[in-house]
């Protein structure tokens, strides 16, 4: 596996991504079981960069990120989700309290 800088941050990261969109289940049945087996073969591959949205599954696939940095939480993983797609694309509902909001959601 290659590893690059994440932008400014100096995080370095996996050229391979996991996007975790299939964890949700949205489009199909994904146990919580293989769902972290396949995350974990993710990380054996050497992948540390995890790609989520809280809109897969309702939160369900970031709940599974969840448990595998709570087993995992030295390896280095980088996790970004997205979050906003809840409500209209309105600029004016992009605030600092609804960030928190749908982030502590």
């Amino acid at each position: 596996m290659r590893y690059r800088s994440f932008g400014s941050t100096g995080w370095q990261v996996s050229e391979i991504g996991f996007g975790a969109w299939q964890l949700g289940a949205d489009w199909g049945e994904v146990s919580e079981d293989d769902a972290l087996a396949t995350l974990n073969a993710a990380l054996e591959a050497g992948v540390t960069f995890i790609d989520t949205a809280d809109v897969y599954g309702d939160g369900r696939s970031e709940q599974i990120i969840g448990k595998l940095l709570r087993s995992h939480g030295d390896s280095g993983l980088t996790v970004a989700t997205k979050m906003g797609r809840r409500v209209a694309l309105d600029p004016a509902l992009y605030t600092l309290d609804n960030f928190r909001a749908w982030t502590d959601r």
